[in-house]
Order: structure tokens, then sequence, then C-alpha cells
């Protein structure tokens, strides 16, 4: 199982202040553990929303909005994309993560839909195979 781990931004990751040497230094230690452990299979900070921007769907009009954006919920900071055999197995190494601002914070871990999701949907198999063939292209950078 694939889940995508979700650090929710707050007033530290909103600053754009630069991870102390030491925190930067803890959070390599504990990549490292991951990669060892065949867990780690992507993961990446964000910049401050204020670099960022919002699309807004409605139908068929779009709306763009420019941040920086209210700290909430559903902003997330930085990620990480685990392979582990369940969700118990990633909550146990998230509980193993340095807490990565310092302060009162929260990580969130979702599963990624694999295609076996989709099979009621796609009763020929069509559409899983093209989704393989464009995440093989993406594999190799074609």
């Amino acid at each position: 199982m694939r889940f995508m781990i979700l650090l929710t931004a707050n007033a530290v990751t909103e600053s754009g202040a630069t991870p102390s040497p030491e925190l930067l230094a803890q959070m390599g230690s504990y990549n490292e553990k991951l990669v060892s452990a065949g867990v780690l299979k992507d993961a990446g900070g964000l910049t401050s929303t204020v670099a960022g921007a919002r699309v807004r769907f409605s139908g068929a009009d779009r709306q763009v909005a420019k941040g920086p954006f209210a700290t909430s919920e559903r902003t997330v900071a930085g990620y990480w994309i685990f392979e582990t055999s369940s969700l118990e197995e990633a909550i146990e190494w998230v509980k193993l993560c340095p807490n990565p601002t310092g302060e009162t914070g929260e990580i969130e871990i979702r599963r990624l839909h694999g295609p076996e999701d989709f099979a009621e949907n796609d009763p020929t198999g069509d559409l899983r195979r093209n989704e393989a063939k464009l995440s093989e292209k993406i594999r190799i950078g074609a």
C-alpha cells in the first residue's frame, strides 16, 4: 500500500524560515532510515503559500487566487510517499518522525488509490492499462 504523508502548515512553515541545521540533520537521519527500510518513495517540502496560487472550479469557470493564504487544516507544507504493508505500519513510521517545526503540528496519513480501486468502473481494463503505460513513461522519463 502506498500512503501520502502530509505535513500541515503552521506559522513556522508559512514564515519562510529555513529549518535549523540540527533539524535538517534529524530529518535527514529519519529519511535515511525510511530509505534503508524500503519505505520512502518520494518526499519534499513546499514553499509558503505566499509563492502559491489556487484555482477554484465551478462548472466550466476557473478562478485563480494568488497567495498568501490563511493557514488552515488543508494547507500542506511538505509530504512523503511511503510504501508499507498497512496503515498501522505507516503510523508507526510517522510516530518516529522528528517534530518537523518544533511547534505544535500535525501530520496526516492518506492512502493513495491504486488501479485496483477502479476495477468496478473499468470492466474491460482499458483505463487501467493506459494508466500503467503512463506510469511507466513517468518512471523512465519518456
